[in-house]
């Protein structure tokens, strides 16, 4: 999981899953709780999935 794709590209990471922003990677203050919760979780399932993926090459998991 991470916030700047291109670097993951640059270092070599296989599997890539993009968050939100560099200060609030997994959530985002200004959603209400709810909203924030299941964006935390979609972003969990979509870590899980990557993980969970057989790949070849560099893969980012952008859904």
């Amino acid at each position: 999981m991470c916030t700047v794709v291109p670097i993951s590209l640059t270092v070599g990471a296989n599997r890539i899953v993009p968050t939100v922003a560099i200060p609030h990677p997994l959530g985002d203050p200004n959603l209400e709780l709810e909203e924030e919760k299941a964006l935390r979780r979609q972003l969990v399932e979509r870590a899980l999935k990557a993980l969970s993926t057989e790949i070849e090459d560099q893969t980012v998991f952008e859904d």
